[in-house]
C-alpha cells in the first residue's frame, strides 16, 4: 500500500503557491518558454528530423473543481496551451503527456482535456493504480481513449510494492491485452525494476528518467550517476527501453551541462541508440533547468552524430509508442 498522507499533509500550503506565483511573475513568461528560445534548425539533411519529447506534463491551477494532491516546486500552472507554446519556441513538434501523478494521482481528465484540444501534438499515458481490484478494467476503457499509447506504474521505495505485487500482475496482464507498453518509474528502486520486468518477459516496458533518481531543486547529488551500474545491467532486458528524460538534472556544473555526456555515452553504448528515447520531463524540472537549456545540449553536441541524434530525440520514441505527431 501506498503511504498516506495524513489531513493536514492534503492540505495544499497557500503560501507556497503565492511564492511559486510571485517568483513568476518577477522573473517572466522567459521561464517557462525560454527568453533566447527560437525554433532550432533541424541537423542535416533533407529531410528534416522531428523531434518527440518522451515525457512532459501539463497541468491547470489548483482550484476546487481539480485540486492538486501535492504542490509543485516550480510554476503554479503549466496549461496544456502553454505547453505547447513553449514546444513551438524551441522546435519540439510532439510529445508523450503523462499525467502528473504527484498533483492528480490516478486522475488523468485534465491530461486527456490537453490531448482533445491539442490532438497533433500529445499523446496520452497515465498512471494505474496496483491496489485498484478493477486496474483491468480501467486499462481496458484507456485504450478506447483517443490518443493514449500506454500506462505508468510508480514503483519507488516508499510504496513498498514488491515486484510480485499481486496488483502488478493484473497490470501486466491488462497491457499485454491491450498491447501498452508500461512506463516504470523506478528510480531509487532499480533493483525491484529489474525484478518487474524479469517476472514479466511478454511485456513492454519503458524505464522513466534514465533510471535513476533525479533531484526536484539544485543541486545534484554528489554522486548523481551512481546507479549507472545497475542500468548498464538493465539493458540485457530486451522487453525494454529506456527514456532519456531529466538527465539535465544530474548535472553538477552549469549549463551545458557538460558532465552528463560521458554517463549517457555508455548508456547509448549498452542500450543502442534506438532503445533510448530523449525527452525532459518538463514541467517537472523546471526548478533546475528550464525548458530550452533541456533541449539545446541534445541539438548542439558534437557527441552525437545527425543520424543518431533524429534516433534519440524522435525515432526511437515514434518506435516504442507507436505514435508520430502530424505536422502542419
Amino acid at each position: 500500500m501506498v503511504n498516506q498522507p495524513t489531513a493536514e499533509g492534503r492540505l495544499i500550503d497557500r503560501r507556497s503557491v503565492l511564492r511559486a506565483g510571485a517568483a513568476l511573475a518577477a522573473a517572466g513568461p522567459a521561464l517557462l518558454h525560454g527568453a533566447r528560445a527560437k525554433a532550432q534548425p533541424r541537423p542535416g539533411g533533407a529531410s528534416p528530423m522531428t523531434i518527440i519529447d518522451a515525457q512532459v506534463h501539463a497541468y491547470a491551477a489548483n482550484t476546487p473543481e481539480r485540486p492538486w494532491h501535492t504542490v509543485p516546486k516550480g510554476l503554479p500552472h503549466v496549461t496544456g496551451d502553454e505547453m505547447v507554446a513553449a514546444m513551438a519556441k524551441v522546435g519540439v513538434d510532439g510529445a508523450i503527456l503523462i499525467s502528473r501523478f504527484s498533483m492528480y494521482q490516478y486522475d488523468e481528465s485534465y491530461a486527456v482535456e490537453v490531448q482533445k484540444a491539442h490532438p497533433d501534438k500529445f499523446a496520452l499515458v497515465k498512471p494505474v493504480n496496483p491496489d485498484d481490484p478493477a486496474v483491468a478494467d480501467v486499462i481496458a476503457d484507456w485504450k478506447k481513449t483517443p490518443g493514449t499509447v500506454g500506462i505508468r506504474i510508480m514503483m519507488s521505495r516508499e510504496s513498498k510494492r514488491t515486484p510480485d505485487n499481486p496488483g502488478f500482475d493484473r497490470i501486466m496482464r491488462a497491457a499485454v491485452r491491450a498491447d501498452f507498453p508500461v512506463n516504470v518509474s523506478c528510480g531509487g528502486n532499480i533493483d525491484a525494476g529489474t525484478a518487474l520486468i524479469d517476472r514479466h518477459p511478454d511485456v513492454r516496458f519503458i524505464i522513466d528518467h534514465v533510471g535513476i533518481q533525479q533531484p526536484s531543486v539544485a543541486p545534484a547529488p554528489p554522486q548523481p550517476w551512481a546507479d549507472l551500474p545497475k542500468v548498464l545491467e538493465l539493458a540485457k532486458r530486451k522487453n525494454a527501453v529506456i527514456k532519456i528524460t531529466g538527465a539535465c538534472t544530474l548535472s553538477r556544473e552549469p549549463y551545458p551541462y557538460p558532465d552528463i555526456w560521458d554517463p549517457l555515452a555508455r548508456v547509448f553504448d549498452a542500450w543502442g541508440l534506438d532503445r533510448c528515447l530523449w525527452g525532459t520531463d518538463w514541467s517537472r524540472t523546471f526548478p533546475i533547468v528550464n525548458y530550452e537549456q533541456a533541449i539545446e545540449p541534445f541539438l548542439k553536441t558534437d557527441r552525437l552524430s545527425d543520424t543518431e541524434r533524429a534516433t534519440l530525440m524522435g525515432g526511437a520514441c515514434a518506435k516504442a509508442y507507436g505514435w508520430s505527431p502530424r505536422k502542419a
